[in-house]
């Protein structure tokens, strides 16, 4: 019985890993467990590992190398114009980069808003809601999400020099 979850688990992250490649701009290597929906503008770098993800919206999504996402993140680039000629807002949207550096963890159920940078080696805690910048090495969490911890620094570029990636 376990031989049959397994080799259903394989077909499915090849299934998901191909239809994710499809729908990317660019990318070095990934491996998607779960449905993942990316856009033309979304370039990715090596060992890139979703769980089930989704960017939304024109904006461009730069991803490092090495980044880990839990099951259901999202990414979104694109928001209606709220600044516009109509109320609540009008026809028009307002669109937003976002850059994950190298070596970023991601928890699950974690939204990511445009126009936002998370740094190398940043860890974002599941079910937060990311609306401003995340630093290099920072633990972050909550809604908004806040940096209350950060990894200790000789560790992590010890492991990083030693290539010890998951």
């Amino acid at each position: 019985m376990n031989s049959i979850r397994s080799l259903i688990k394989k077909f499915l992250q090849v299934i998901f890993s191909f239809l994710a490649k499809r729908s990317c701009g660019e990318f070095k290597s990934l491996k998607a467990f779960g449905y993942t929906r990316l856009t033309k503008n979304t370039l990715l770098g090596a060992n890139v590992n979703f769980n089930g993800f989704k960017v939304l919206g024109r904006g461009k999504v730069v991803i490092g190398d090495n980044f880990h996402s839990g099951k259901g993140c999202s990414i979104i680039t694109q928001v209606h114009n709220y600044r516009g000629e109509s109320l609540p807002y009008d026809n028009t949207y307002i669109i937003k980069d976002t850059t994950i550096q190298e070596n970023v963890w991601i928890g699950k159920n974690v939204t990511i808003l445009g126009g936002v940078t998370i740094g190398e080696g940043a860890i974002v805690q599941a079910g937060s809601v990311v609306v401003k910048d995340i630093g290099p090495l920072e633990i972050a969490g909550g809604h908004p999400a806040r940096t209350f911890s950060k990894r200790d620094e000789n560790h992590y570029f010890r492991l990083k020099a030693e290539k010890k990636f998951h």
